[in-house]
């Protein structure tokens, strides 16, 4: 997918802007324009689709069409409206950071659950982008011109990140992420009872053909269509139904842990996006599923916790490693299932 073009159709509407540009697969099964773009598009509703469609913003093949066009194979969908991306439109925001180390070269933050990391379709305010540009001035512009950030988390993933604070650092820690010399362990609560103490998963991870909000591994022929994907993981708790573990990553791919454990049946507890949200181990009984909902309702997001973050600095090359203890929502679930393991006779 490529977004954010300021691009029209050939010879007309000059002044339109391109917000999202899909070419449907070869396997393309006919399909409503306005339903292939709620696979595609994060937070939209039908409606919206709907009204963008009777407003004239939606192009196949550079041709405006109806809501009840159907895509075909090699379709080049686009979404244009007359206002550029908000995400373009920065908004610097007084919002707190909980700043872990700072120098005149780096900053490294730990991000808390729930703040998205670079504004987005459907999050245009409230990132922590919006509070780096608020605190600091003058923060460098990645490749994707967003100040200061170097990689990223999902929104509901707690943890560390490095932010560069001038265009040297910026270009070295990037050169070490694309390189994999990067440090990054993440903690995480998975379903089930892992075979091994410790082992290695592999797969190329891409996007999900019928789900485009989700990442899939692809294997075997299919291998081509993801990207090389490496974590290892290391079991450091067993609590019965649920394990408590360490994951190393030794690529970076969007929503890599969340994917990889699930493609080895140990989705993360309470992932929604990734079904983590229903009851995949355990027992029928009544009283255990109450027990689970009580523990999403003390952990109402993923648990997965970025704990540990270490990169050579840009300015000294001496190897730097920060942790961020295990945030309180993620330790009450954790120790609701200790609990439990000890006391329950269903273990």
């Amino acid at each position: 997918m490529e977004e954010n073009k300021k691009e029209g159709p050939e010879n007309e509407n000059d002044d339109l802007y391109e917000h999202f540009r899909f070419v449907a697969q070869k396997g393309q099964q006919p399909l409503r324009v306005d339903k292939y773009l709620m696979n595609y598009i994060e937070n939209a509703t039908r409606s919206k689709i709907q009204k963008s469609a009777k407003d004239g913003n939606i192009y196949v093949n550079d041709q405006i069409v109806k809501s009840n066009y159907k895509v075909k194979p090699n379709d080049v969908v686009r979404v244009l409206f007359e206002h550029p991306p908000y995400e373009f439109l920065l908004v610097p925001e007084d919002i707190p950071i909980e700043v872990v180390y700072e120098d005149d070269a780096v900053l490294v933050v730990n991000k808390p659950a729930g703040m998205v990391v670079h504004p987005g379709h459907g999050n245009y305010s409230g990132t922590l982008i919006n509070a780096l540009t608020f605190h600091f001035e003058n923060l460098p512009n990645n490749s994707s011109n967003r100040p200061g950030l170097v990689h990223r988390i999902d929104k509901d993933t707690s943890g560390l990140l490095v932010v560069a604070k001038t265009e040297e650092a910026m270009t070295f820690l990037a050169k070490q992420f694309f390189n994999k010399t990067t440090e990054r362990e993440y903690v995480t609560l998975v379903w089930g009872d892992l075979n091994d103490e410790e082992g290695t998963i592999e797969g190329n991870i891409g996007r999900h053909p019928k789900n485009r909000l989700q990442n899939t591994v692809f294997v075997g022929d299919e291998a081509e269509k993801g990207k090389h994907a490496v974590t290892h993981y290391k079991v450091l708790e067993r609590l019965g139904y649920v394990t408590l573990i360490s994951c190393r990553l030794e690529t970076g791919r969007t929503h890599q842990i969340r994917v990889h454990l699930k493609y080895i049946g140990h989705t993360i507890f309470n992932d929604e996006r990734y079904g983590g949200d229903r009851i995949l181990k355990g027992t029928s009984f009544s009283k255990y599923k109450q027990f689970v909902d009580n523990c999403f309702k003390v952990l109402p997001r993923q648990a997965l916790h970025a704990r540990t973050l270490g990169f050579v600095h840009p300015t000294t090359k001496k190897m730097m490693r920060f942790e961020a203890p295990i945030p309180e929502d993620i330790e009450q679930c954790i120790e609701k299932w200790r609990k439990y393991s000890i006391n329950s006779n269903t273990i």
